[in-house]
C-alpha cells in the first residue's frame, strides 16, 4: 500500500471555493491561501442546527488508534448517504510532526488534505499564537526592566515564553543574563501548552478574545496579588491583533471533498485538547452533520470536551463515537507488541473492560448516546471480533467495525448510519461535576466518576494554591486534570481498567484567561524533547520541491 503522503500527493484536490460551496458559503465568506486553503467568516446570522458528533477513544497505546481518522471516514460516509458533513478538528504541532507522534492529518484513504501543508506551517496560526505569548513575555521583562511599576516579583512570573518544537535544551533557561535586563528563572512551554492557545480556542469572538487576554495572570507583585495581561501597558491590543488572522477558522478538504475545518492544537494531556468554539460552531452552522475530535482518551480529551468546552460553548453533542482497535484493547489486556497479529482471546478479554469503562462514562455519567467505532485490521479473527461485539452490546452500546483507513467513506458507512441513527435519540447533557463545588470536589469527582480512582491527594504546596485561588474568586473554574494519557490513572504503568488507585496532584495553576484550573498529576512535561532518533531525520526536500519522508 502506498504511504500518507504519497496516497495525498497523488489524491487530485477540489478547488477551495468549490468546498465551501458545499457549505453555502460564497468567496466574499472566504480569505483564500492559495488554491486548497482558505480562512472563513462565518456570517452574522449564522445559526447551529447541525447534529454533532463527537468521537474520542479509548487511551492510545503503541498500536495507535485512529481517531482522525475515523473522524475523517466517518465525515465522508455521511457524506456518501447524501448529507452535508463537516469536520471540526485541531491543527497538528511542529513538535509531535518533527519528533515522534506524527502529524494530525488521518492516515491511508482518510486523509485531510492539503496534508503537507495542514502538517507544517499551514496558514500560519502556530506561529500567531507563539508570537502573541512571546509578545506578552517581552512586554513583562521590559516592565520590570523599566522600572517595575506594578512591583511584579521576578520570583513569581508565571507566564512563559513557548515555540512550536520539541526543544529540550528550554525547558529551564535563564533570561536578563550579564545585564542585558534583570535577570531571573524562565522556562519554555511547548505552544500547544500556551494558555494564548487555550484562549484562542475558547474565545467566541473578538470581543471574547481581547477579555480573556486581559485575564491572563503574569504573575505576583510583591504584595502577593495576581497580575494581570491588562495591567501591562498595549499587552491586549497588540496580542489581539498577532491573532486577528489566527482567529478565522481554516478550510481544506478531505480526499473525498468533504469540507474539513481545522483551527487550533491544544494537546489534551497537558491542555483542554480540542480545537476551538469558533471552528466547532462553523460546522454546526454550515452542514447536517458536524464531526469533532477530542485528543487521547475519553478521560482526557472528551472529559474536557464535555466538562469545559461545552460550558463555555453552550453545546452538547448529539453522539459520541469511542474508537478502538482489536490490537489495542489486547495490549491493554496485557499482551506483548509483537505478538499483536496473533489470536488472543484471553488478552483481548482481559482488556476489553478498559473500553466499557469509557462508554460507562459517557453513557451513565454524561448521559449521552454513545457507539464504538473498531478500526479493522486484517489479523483481526472472527472470534476476537465477535468478542468485542458481544461485549460492548452487553454494555449497552453497539461496536461498529470500519474500514476507513483502506476503503475511505465507503469503509466509513455502516459507521455512519449507525451515527446517523444514534443522534435521533433524544439526549440531555449531564456534567461530571458541579462548577459552583470547590476546587478538590471538582478534582475528585473527575477522578472518581471518570477514572474511576478512590481519591485525590494534594501536595501542601498543591493544598495552598486552592486556598489562595479561591480566594481570590477563581473557584468556580472548570478544572483540568493534567496526566498521563496511556492510563485511566495517573500512572502509565496502569494500563487496562486500574481499580484501588489514587490520583496525586503535585502542583495547580489558574488560568484567568482561559478561564480554568490546571491540576498537574504524575509527571508531565510542557516542553517535551526530542527522541533518539526523531522524525526530523527521515524528512526532506528533493531538488525538484517534493517533500519526502512526511509520513
Amino acid at each position: 500500500m502506498l504511504s500518507d503522503i504519497e496516497i495525498a500527493e497523488k489524491a487530485k484536490l477540489q478547488d477551495i471555493r468549490d468546498v465551501a460551496r458545499r457549505l453555502r458559503l460564497t468567496e466574499d465568506d472566504l480569505h483564500l491561501y492559495g488554491k486548497y486553503k482558505a480562512k472563513i467568516s462565518l456570517p452574522k446570522d449564522a445559526k447551529r442546527t447541525a447534529k454533532l458528533v463527537l468521537v474520542t477513544a479509548i487511551n492510545p497505546t503503541a498500536s495507535g488508534e485512529g481517531k482522525t481518522t475515523v473522524s475523517i471516514g466517518l465525515a465522508d460516509g455521511i457524506a456518501r448517504l447524501g448529507k452535508s458533513a463537516c469536520l471540526a478538528l485541531r491543527e497538528p504541532s511542529l513538535g509531535p510532526v518533527f519528533g515522534m507522534k506524527g502529524g494530525a492529518a488521518g492516515g491511508g484513504y482518510a486523509q485531510v488534505v492539503p496534508m503537507t501543508d495542514i502538517n507544517l506551517h499551514f496558514t500560519g496560526d502556530m506561529h500567531a499564537i507563539t508570537a502573541a505569548n512571546n509578545l506578552l513575555c517581552a512586554l513583562v521583562d521590559n516592565h520590570i526592566f523599566r522600572g517595575n511599576a506594578l512591583e511584579i516579583d521576578t520570583d513569581n512570573v508565571y507566564f512563559h515564553r513557548c515555540m512550536d518544537m520539541n526543544e529540550r535544551a528550554l525547558i529551564n533557561v535563564t533570561v536578563g543574563q550579564d545585564g542585558k535586563g534583570v535577570e531571573r528563572k524562565d522556562h519554555f512551554d511547548i505552544t500547544a501548552a500556551s494558555e494564548i492557545m487555550a484562549v484562542l480556542c475558547l474565545a467566541t469572538d473578538i470581543a471574547d478574545l481581547k477579555r480573556r487576554l486581559g485575564n491572563i495572570i503574569v504573575g505576583l507583585n510583591k504584595s502577593g496579588d495576581f497580575v494581570l495581561a491588562k495591567d501591562i501597558p498595549g499587552a491586549v491590543g497588540s496580542m489581539a491583533v498577532l491573532l486577528k488572522e489566527a482567529m478565522m477558522p481554516n478550510l481544506v478538504q478531505t480526499l473525498e471533498g468533504t469540507p474539513a475545518i481545522i483551527h487550533g492544537g491544544p494537546f489534551a494531556n497537558i491542555a483542554h485538547g480540542c480545537n476551538s468554539v469558533q471552528a466547532t460552531y462553523a460546522a454546526m452552522s454550515l452542514a447536517d452533520y458536524a464531526i469533532t475530535e477530542a485528543g487521547f482518551g475519553a478521560d482526557l480529551g472528551a472529559e474536557k470536551f464535555l466538562d469545559t468546552k461545552c460550558r463555555v460553548a453552550g453545546i452538547e453533542p448529539d453522539c459520541v463515537v469511542i474508537v478502538a482497535t482489536v490490537k489495542a484493547l489486547k495490549l491493554h489486556g496485557g499482551a506483548k507488541k509483537e505478538t499483536l497479529s496473533q489470536e488472543d482471546l484471553s488478552a483481548l478479554e482481559k482488556g476489553i473492560p478498559h473500553l466499557l469503562k469509557h462508554i460507562e462514562n459517557i453513557k451513565n455519567v454524561y448521559k449521552k448516546p454513545v457507539l464504538v467505532a473498531m478500526n479493522r485490521f486484517v489479523t483481526d479473527t472472527k472470534a476476537e471480533t465477535s468478542l468485542v461485539i458481544e461485549k460492548v452490546k452487553e454494555a449497552g452500546s453497539t461496536a461498529v467495525f470500519t474500514d476507513v483507513f483502506l476503503r475511505g467513506g465507503e469503509g466509513g458507512e455502516d459507521l455512519a448510519k449507525a451515527v446517523m441513527a444514534a443522534c435521533e435519540i433524544p439526549s440531555k447533557m449531564e456534567y461530571a461535576y458541579d462548577l459552583n463545588d470547590g476546587i478538590v470536589k471538582k478534582i475528585e469527582d473527575v477522578v472518581q466518576k471518570i477514572y474511576g480512582g478512590d481519591g485525590v491527594d494534594f501536595s501542601p504546596e498543591a493544598q495552598e494554591k486552592i486556598k489562595q485561588f479561591e480566594t481570590k474568586g477563581y473557584g468556580n473554574l472548570p478544572v483540568i486534570i493534567a496526566k498521563t494519557q496511556y492510563s485511566l490513572s495517573d500512572n502509565a504503568d496502569l494500563i487496562g481498567r486500574p481499580t484501588g488507585f489514587r490520583v496525586f496532584v503535585r502542583d495547580v495553576m489558574v488560568k484567568g484567561g482561559a478561564g480554568f484550573i490546571v491540576a498537574i498529576a504524575g509527571k508531565i512535561m510542557l516542553m517535551p524533547g526530542l527522541g533518539a532518533h526523531p522524525a526530523a531525520e527521515k524528512i526532506d526536500l528533493t531538488d525538484d520541491g517534493q517533500i519526502v519522508g512526511l509520513f
